[in-house]
């Protein structure tokens, strides 16, 4: 029997709404934030996939807290990647901003983004069309979620509008693969930013049908997060009206200024 080839990326849930992307060729796997090894152990076994690489981008333990289990279990050395600007037990590979991966096994090549914001030290993963992709993607841990961004527990508006503006330049068919399942909620603060938003509106309906039948809404697109994700539309009259409304002072007339209000107004909404 010859294995499927193509790469395939597959969610594999953990805790209340993480996903862990699981990235394979059918005999080669790498995965995404590991935050548990128990699920991560079932489904490589399941699957009869063999561990080759771990990618990490944050320091958050549940995107962290399965590395050395994992890296136990495989019994043999697995190049565990990660950003450089703070220690995270296990890493082994240590990344800054433009550096690239090339892997042979599942075959596919990186390139690195530094996206503070959610963290200072948060990086992002940027797989380009290739061979074997068919299209591009884009892992981003907590930066970027479907219809919403990370909490800014560590970085600055300023920080996470520039990391944005650097997913805002991808092509517009990149798959966004994010690590929790947050649409439905973050949906309905879009909503409350943008109620007139068509594209929204239809996205409200898709996302909710997904969930009913326990089916991830990711991954999304760059694409997609263009006409429905507030903190992507800073820029945007509708965001800016609605910023302006919730602030009720005058706004700087920056994109930073308008997400500052806006997740501030997330946080508390």
């Amino acid at each position: 029997m010859v294995k499927n080839t193509l790469l395939q990326v597959w969610p594999i849930p953990a805790f209340d709404d993480n996903y862990i992307w699981c990235i394979h060729d059918g005999q080669s796997a790498l995965i995404v934030d590991p935050g548990d090894a128990t699920p991560v152990i079932r489904y490589l076994e399941q699957n009869k996939l063999t561990l080759t690489g771990i990618l990490i981008t944050h320091h958050h333990a549940d995107h962290t807290g399965g590395i050395l289990s994992l890296m136990q279990a495989a019994g043999s050395h697995v190049p565990v990647y990660g950003p450089a600007t703070i220690d995270i037990p296990g890493r082994t590979h240590a990344l800054l901003e433009g550096d690239k991966i090339g892997l042979v096994a599942p075959r596919i090549s990186f390139e690195v983004y530094e996206v503070p914001g959610h963290t200072l030290s948060h990086i992002a993963y940027f797989a380009n069309m290739q061979a074997n992709v068919v299209e591009p993607m884009l892992f981003c841990g907590d930066t970027l979620f479907a219809s919403g961004c990370g909490r800014l527990f560590e970085g600055t508006p300023t920080q996470m509008t520039q990391s944005l503006a650097k997913f805002i330049a991808l092509p517009k068919n990149t798959l966004v693969y994010c690590t929790h399942e947050y649409t439905l909620s973050n949906i309905r603060f879009a909503l409350a930013v943008e109620p007139n938003n068509a594209n929204l509106i239809t996205w409200a309906q898709t996302a909710q049908a997904l969930r009913e039948q326990n089916l991830p809404t990711l991954p999304t697109t760059i694409g997609q997060e263009l006409q429905v994700n507030p903190f992507m539309r800073c820029d945007q009259k509708e965001v800016i009206d609605a910023a302006l409304q919730v602030s009720g002072e005058q706004l700087l007339p920056t994109s930073a200024h308008v997400l500052a209000v806006i997740r501030a107004w997330k946080d508390r909404f």
